[in-house]
Order: structure tokens, then sequence, then C-alpha cells
């Protein structure tokens, strides 16, 4: 808990000015140009550690400071930086100086002002006014370069500044000292303590008549006192304040500032409406924050003295305020407030506000009360501490709400007292579309008890008189509905060779020319001698064979769309399919290619289905004598397929001699003079082509087989692609006979399964075998 504490005498200031001027020196010679604003918390501490282990005297300290070319303002400002950051300093131990009240701080931490109160566990509405200081980007810290005020009365510390000018130039910057009083050159010490500077201009004007004859008499010689550097005062809040204590502060300081610097009334007990100031021991102003908060009125907000003591007491009444109010919170009332005065400074109602009355939850000895409070009683009703005020919402219904929906050329909802009746809605609505169905309007209608009902009208005979108009009533919801409504989507579509097949809206007299147009036209191979409808079977089925559900019409038609004249009469009904048949010899282009040692290589097309792959050769020229048929590949949708060439050109009748189809790649390569051998040998190499070498020869120049190679596996890819195995028999291994462009392949042996028993295992392997053995032999003796 805090609590104030008095110290013994220390020096005025002694230890905080030297923090202060000593951060000033060495900010200046460091060669930075900073400011007292843009210094960081950081810096100042640490340059406040330095000056603690200096041992100069307060005198030496300022004048050091002020030959570094820093004014009393800048000192000022620096010590309120050094308070704001590490707190006043302890001043004990040190002699001969006034006793001084300072805040003592508890031993843990003060936890943010929090801008609500909490009752329980639940957090009520924020405390109006609570946040004006708890605001962090807000500050109310006083002008120092304003014209001095007036009124302003000069005190111990103030300097002065005494300009002479005209035919004599000097200036004084006299400080008023702990007495009261500041000298001049020779003359005698002049008294300004508690003078305004009005005041002191004469009193200093009239004294320096003795060195400056004619002074401001008009003899050519003029003097003006102003207010250089302003001191500082000592303030003390007391009571329901958030960090009470004893703050130092300017002497321009209002009443704001202190409320500022101390965290303001405290959200939980404080006042916001009762603020005193006491000077002498008299009460000498009351502040009303909420004057300021709702009026901007700040009269009341004095410049403090001296000594001032700032009381704020606890909260006499507050209430609650929810709801549909511009601003909820807790507010503080005075006595002989009404109800209408809290929902101004609350903003008053929201625009969905019900505002025919306020429901108030009112504490009682025991419990609570449910009370109303009507509009007629608002402005005189007094609220009393701890009620709870709520304004309800508008209920989400419109009292006089009819609703036409449906073919009608302006639907929506419209007020019942000017369309009592139906007839009198639907001119309302501008009038029945033309495809309204007369016979039959709901109206769908809540009944007394809210459940729903439904009306039907005969709109035909109400809208000819044949029947009396039908009244309506509140939220009746009128539907008219289309004729389209009561039939199910018509379409016709069309398939087959068009360049947009798909499904149409079916309109009257739609032909077969006008629904090719509708998709696009005819596609390139379309043939317009075979087109064919297929007709749904309705009630209509005279010619019709039993058992047949699809009637299916032909015809033709040019290809500009002109019917036939026994044709032209033929319009389409609902949901008719109409087939575009394709001419039987339409077909794209399909491409083949043939690249490498050919006559003409290049993109042949097929001319006829029965076209071979010795057709493709015929075409393009025939093979150059550099042509290797053994290497020749047949590529057909990407994979390889392996062809002899040789026996295709000997035997064009062979089954080798495929069709060729869209796509495919024949490639003849150079003939190659090289054999590749990969895979378990101990040099991997590509070594020439000899028809005296064998198979085992290529293998022993790549260096033999590794201990890792599978031998029985060996197999060679020819150049064609084609794989040739290895034949084994006996142990004998059978290898392929060398070619041209081959590639010798030897794989790697699999590693060795682990088939190996464990000891578990084995023990449980022997019991079986133990345990059969005995039964087979008890069986044998049974038949012995």
């Amino acid at each position: 808990m805090k609590r104030i504490t008095i110290h013994p005498p220390v020096p005025s200031h002694f230890l905080l000015i030297v923090r202060l001027v000593l951060l000033l020196v060495c900010l200046t010679s460091s060669g930075r140009a900073q400011t007292a604003e843009s210094l960081t918390p950081d810096q100042i501490r640490q340059f406040v550690q330095q000056a603690q282990a200096s041992g100069m005297t307060e005198s030496q300290t300022e004048q050091l400071a002020r030959s570094r070319g820093f004014t009393d303002a800048d000192i000022t400002r620096m010590r309120q930086r050094i308070q704001e950051t590490v707190g006043t300093p302890n001043r004990q131990g040190s002699p001969s100086a006034p006793a001084v009240v300072t805040r003592e701080q508890p031993p843990t931490p003060t936890p943010p002002v929090a801008a609500t109160i909490h009752s329980g566990t639940s957090p009520l509405p924020t405390v109006f006014g609570a946040s004006l200081f708890s605001n962090a980007s807000l500050s109310f810290e006083p002008n120092l370069r304003i014209p001095t005020p007036r009124n302003y009365q000069l005190g111990p510390d103030d300097e002065l500044v005494i300009a002479i000018f005209g035919n004599a130039q000097q200036t004084y910057r006299p400080r008023v000292s702990p007495e009261g009083s500041i000298r001049i050159e020779n003359l005698a010490p002049i008294y300004v303590s508690g003078l305004t500077i009005e005041q002191a201009e004469q009193r200093i004007v009239g004294r320096l008549r003795t060195l400056f004859q004619g002074l401001n008499n008009g003899g050519g010689i003029g003097a003006q006192v102003t207010l250089g550097s302003v001191r500082s005062i000592s303030v003390t809040l007391l009571g329901q304040i958030v960090r009470p204590g004893t703050y130092t502060l300017s002497s321009l300081a209002s009443v704001f500032n202190a409320l500022y610097a101390a965290g303001g009334p405290s959200p939980d007990r404080g006042s916001f409406r009762d603020v005193r100031v006491y000077r002498a021991n008299r009460l000498v102003k009351t502040l009303d924050i909420y004057d300021f908060l709702l009026r901007a009125d700040q009269s009341a907000n004095i410049r403090l003295h001296d000594q001032d003591i700032i009381f704020v007491d606890h909260y006499d009444t507050r209430v609650e305020l929810t709801g549909q109010v511009r601003q909820p919170g807790l507010y503080e009332a005075r006595r002989g407030e009404t109800l209408r005065q809290l929902l101004t400074m609350a903003g008053g109602f929201t625009d969905q506000a019900y505002t025919a009355s306020v429901s108030l939850l009112r504490n009682t000895a025991t419990g609570k009360q449910l009370l109303t409070i009507p509009a007629n009683e608002i402005d005189t009703f007094t609220p009393k501490a701890g009620d709870q005020l709520t304004v309800g919402s508008l209920l989400n219904r419109v009292e006089n709400k009819v609703t036409i929906k449906g073919a009608v050329f302006r639907p929506g909802d419209f007020a019942l007292t000017q369309n009592p009746t139906l007839t009198q809605l639907i001119r309302t609505a501008e009038g029945l579309r033309e495809d309204a169905f007369l016979n039959r309007a709901t109206i769908r209608r809540l009944r007394d008890n809210l459940d729903p009902e439904l009306i039907s009208v005969d709109l035909g005979n109400v809208l000819r008189g044949q029947r009396p108009d039908m009244p309506l009533k509140r939220d009746d919801v009128v539907d008219i509905i289309s004729v389209g409504q009561l039939r199910q989507t018509r379409t016709v579509s069309i398939l087959g060779a068009v360049n947009q097949p798909g499904s149409f809206p079916f309109v009257d007299s739609l032909t077969v020319a006008n629904l090719i147009v509708l998709a696009g036209g005819f596609t390139d191979g379309a043939i317009s001698a075979r087109l064919e409808i297929a007709r749904r079977v309705g009630a209509d089925t005279s010619g019709i064979p039993t058992g047949q559900n699809t009637q299916l019409l032909s015809f033709s038609i040019d290809r500009h769309l002109r019917l036939n004249p026994a044709d032209a009469q033929l319009v389409l009904r609902p949901y008719d399919q109409v087939f575009v048949r394709t001419s039987p010899r339409y077909e794209a282009q399909k491409d083949v290619v043939a690249v490498g040692e050919l006559v003409y290589p290049g993109s042949y097309a097929i001319r006829t289905s029965t076209d071979r792959i010795a057709d493709l050769i015929g075409r393009a020229g025939g093979l150059k004598p550099d042509a290797d048929l053994l290497s020749a590949r047949f590529t057909r949708r990407g994979e390889v397929v392996s062809v002899a060439i040789q026996r295709i050109l000997n035997n064009p009748s062979d089954v080798a001699n495929l069709l060729l189809e869209d796509g495919d790649t024949l490639t003849i390569p150079r003939r190659t003079e090289l054999v590749q051998v990969r895979g378990e040998v101990l040099n991997p190499a590509t070594v020439g082509f000899d028809p005296a070498k064998s198979f085992r020869k290529y293998i022993s120049e790549a260096g033999g087989f590794t201990s890792k190679a599978q031998r029985r596996k060996v197999y060679a890819i020819r150049a064609n692609g084609k794989i040739v195995s290895t034949r084994s028999f006996l142990g004998l291994h059978r290898y392929p006979t060398p070619e041209r462009g081959m590639t010798v392949v030897i794989p790697t042996e699999p590693p060795k399964e682990q088939n190996r028993l464990s000891a578990t295992e084995r023990a449980a392997l022997l019991t079986v075998i133990s345990s059969g053995a005995a039964v087979v032999l008890s069986v044998i003796r049974l038949f012995l």
C-alpha cells in the first residue's frame, strides 16, 4: 500500500541538477544535437549513472551547462524527463535544505490502470472519463513557449529577462532567490516574489532608473521585463487517485496536468465530478471533469501554485447505461441529475433504440428489483446509486406492411394503410404482367396465433367485378404466379455436326433452320441430306406402332439453310432433338513422320486406311546407302515398337509391315560401328564393333564381370530397341549374337535373403517335429 513519508532536510534539487547537467554535457561532447524530447529512457538512465559517479557541486554543474550553451528552460525540461524516467532522487544525507514530501513506491510494481472495473469475474462497462488519463498518446504537458500569463505570480527559481534598449543596451537574467528577491549589478535586492510580471516590471524599472536616467520616460532608453525559464512547483495529490503522492511540475501546470501525471481518479473508487483544489488550507476551486469531456469547458482548470493540494473524494452515485445508447458505460451522477441528463452524457439514443420505455434494475435491501420507466418520466426520473439502465432495441417488424410478388410490374413491400384491398395493391404495383395466371392467386396470412394460413383467390373474377374485392391484413403476402411457372421448362436440343451443340430454350414457331443458326451453323463435315428429329410421343399416337415411344422424322436441307418445300412447314416442338450427321468420307488429316537416312525425310499424310511402313519408305524416296536397317526404330504413342525393316522391304506382305496410324514416327539412323557395355563390369565403356569378336570378348574389353554381376541374366539391347536375353542350360550360358549399335547390359545380383532361423524359432521347430514323430509312432503301433 502506498504511503506518504517526510524525509530529512536535503539540498534543493541538488542531485537532480547534477544529473541533468552532466547529461546535457555528455550529449554535446558526443557531437549529437539532441533535445530532451528525443532522448530514449535507456539513454537517460545511462547518463544518470555517469552523473552519480561525479563529485561536482551544484554551482559547478550549472556553470558547466551554461558554458555549453544550454538555457535554464533546457535544464528544467531535462529535470522533468529524468523524474519521469528514474523517479525523484533520494536526497537523504545532504544538509541544509527545507523538508520535501515525496511518494514512496510499494515493493511490487503497480499494475497498469484499467479503464474498466470488475465485479466478481465479469468486467463491468467502461467508467466514463477513465480513458482520458490512461491514453498513452495523450499529453497534458503545459506549453512553455506561450506568453507569460498576466496573472502569473513570480516565485523562487523563476528567471527574469530584463532587456535595456535604445541609447543604452544591456540584458540581465536574474533568478528569484529563495528569499523572493533578485539582484541587478550594484543595486539593492529587489523583492518580487508574489508579484505578477506587470507589478514586477514597474518595481524593477523604478530601481533601474538610478542606473539609466529617463528609463521608459521618453529619454531614448526603454526597458522590458519578461519571464525566462519557469520554476518548478510541488503539488500533492491525495484521495482516490491512481498514483497519489507529491509531484514536481512546471509552475505553468494546471489541474489537468497534475491529474494526468498521477493517472487521474481511480476508476474503482474515485469521483470524476468532485476534484477539489486546496491552497493554504482553503478550498479555491472544485473541478468537474465531465464539463471538459462533454462541453470542452476548462474554466475550472486553474493554474496550480506551489504546495497546492488536489483531493479526489469517493464517488457518490454511479449509474450503468447499456443497450442502444451511443456510448454505453458507467456514469457518475450528481444529486438532482435526471435520467435525461445521463442519456445526454451517453450521447442519447441510437437510431435503433426503443424509446417508449427504459428498463431499470435497482438494488434493494435484500436483492434486486426490475422497474420500467416510461418515456414521459425520463425527464423527471432521478437515478440512484447502483442503478442499471438498459435501452432496448426496436422490433424487427413493420407494423403496416403488405407484400406482393410474382407477375406484377413492381413487386415489393407497400403500406397497408394506402393499399387496404387486393385490387388497390395491384394498382400500386403498376398492374399485372401479360403472363399473369388469372385463375388463381394466393395470399399467405398469419392468424391471431401466428399460424400460417393460405387463401386462394380467383383473380380474374375479382378484377372483372364478378366477386367482391379481397381486404388485406398486416403482413399479408400476395403471390401472383405466371403461366410459365405452371409448366416445365421447355427446351430443344441439337447434336452432331454443328459448331455449338447443346440445348436451347423453346420458342413458338422455331424451325430447324433457326435452331441450326442458334447452334452456330454446320461444321465442315456436316451432311445436310440426312437430318433427323427425335420427338416425344404425346397424347396423339395415330400412325405410331405399338411399343414405340419416340417418333423419328427424317428430312434434308441445303447448306444455305433453305428447307425443301415439303419440309418448310415443319416446326419444332418442345423437347425435340435434332441430329446432324457427318459425311462418311469426311475425316481430318492424319500425319506420320519419317526421318533419318531417307531420300526425302519429313512428314507425310496417310492417304488410305491401308497405308503401311513399306508404303511410307517408298513415298520418302527409299533408303540412302548408309542407312542402318538393324538400328531402325518405329515409335507409336511414345513407345518404341521393334520392327524388322529389311524383312518388310523384302516381303511387304509380312505381318511386321504395320498399318500406319496418326502420329507414328519412323527413324532410320546412319550405320554405327560401336558397341556399348554397361552395368556390372569393371570399366563400363564403348568399344568398336568387330564381327570376329564374341559376346564375352566385348565384356572382357570392359574389364570383365564384377563380383556383383548376375551372369545368367546378361542381355543385349539391339539398335532397334529389341531386347535379346541370355539363355542358360545346365549351367551353360548362350549369350546373344553381337550386332552393330548394340548395348550390352550386365545386371546386379540381388542381395541374398537372410533365411537363417533364430534360436527360439529353431527350438519351436524341433518341438513340432518331435511331436509329429511321436504321433506317427503311435499310429504305427496301433496297426502292428
